[in-house]
């Protein structure tokens, strides 16, 4: 039987001729000497499991701090990333608007350039039928 210290206050033991019944102050004495070796083993187990408990806590807390490490550097890095991103995805479109321009100026040249060559043909033409006519003109003076 375990013994809480309020009992073991109130335990009276009957006395005997020379004091007190020693049978009875054994047996009490063994039990109280179980309890509290079952006190004392309860202790040290806790006292184990706070240890162990305490360990898992330090581990834990590491951990934490690893992990929030970790996600600092990857919230930066992903920052880096876009802002990268960003910068290329400008230099990208300033090309190809470079391009754009450089292509509508080549158009915009080659289209002068086919003006000024039509009009060149449609001279030569016109001063091709001119002869003709003339010469047409000449053939029928001449049938005359």
């Amino acid at each position: 039987m375990a013994y809480t210290p309020v009992e073991l206050r109130h335990v009276r033991f009957k006395r005997g001729l020379f004091g007190y019944q020693r049978a009875p102050v054994d047996r009490t004495i063994d039990e109280v000497a179980d309890s509290f070796e079952t006190v004392w083993r309860e202790r040290a187990d806790y006292a184990d499991r706070i240890e162990q408990l305490q360990a898992d806590l330090k581990r834990h807390r590491e951990l934490e701090t690893l992990l929030r490490t970790t996600l600092t550097g990857a919230e930066q890095t992903a920052h880096e990333l876009k802002d990268q991103a960003r910068r290329e995805a400008a230099l990208v479109l300033e090309e190809a608007h470079a391009e754009a321009r450089r292509i509508t100026r080549d158009a915009l040249a080659e289209r002068e350039r086919l003006g000024a060559e039509t009009h060149r043909i449609k001279a030569l033409l016109g001063a091709a039928l001119d002869a003709v006519d003339d010469a047409d003109a000449e053939t029928r003076a001449e049938a005359a």
